[in-house]
């Protein structure tokens, strides 16, 4: 068997030779998706004692290369702690529209320090609409206040 033939360091990008930055026009992302738990929101009373599934899928947006460069959690989220968070908030206290649910989950995800913005969907799917459907969703997008508009 031959052996594998030793490698040296990768060569920078080349625009990072150049000493330009490299394009960061897409955000690096964090996606927690599925988190499931029962929760008593809704309007009605049979929502409110019984309760129901919800599920959430969150998509934070943040710069991940300091803490790749670093190897350091503490420089990008935790997603296992936020995922405990975001399903505190599912099964917890009760709201009446998963409109409000969905800004407490997009509220929790902001207050992550890296985070510059989050999507959070909200699915329903045991939603009584009267007639057949798979589900019901509430999607929201928010950022920090004062991030700039170039991601968008």
């Amino acid at each position: 068997m031959g052996s594998v033939p030793e490698q040296g360091p990768r060569p920078p990008h080349p625009s990072q030779a150049r000493g330009e930055p490299l394009d960061r026009a897409t955000p690096d992302r964090i996606t927690v998706s599925g988190l499931t738990g029962h929760g008593h929101h809704g309007v009605y009373d049979v929502e409110r004692e019984r309760g129901q599934t919800f599920r959430v899928d969150a998509v934070l947006e943040l710069d991940t290369a300091p803490a790749a460069a670093a190897d350091d959690l503490t420089l990008t989220v935790n997603y296992a702690e936020l995922s405990q968070q975001l399903h505190a908030l599912l099964t917890g206290e009760p709201v009446d529209l998963i409109e409000t649910l969905a800004q407490r989950l997009a509220d929790a995800c902001l207050a992550y320090q890296p985070v510059q913005a989050v999507e959070i969907t909200v699915h329903k799917p045991d939603a009584d609409l009267g007639v057949p459907a798979d589900d019901v969703t509430v999607a929201i997008r928010r950022q920090q206040p004062g991030a700039g508009e170039e991601h968008r």
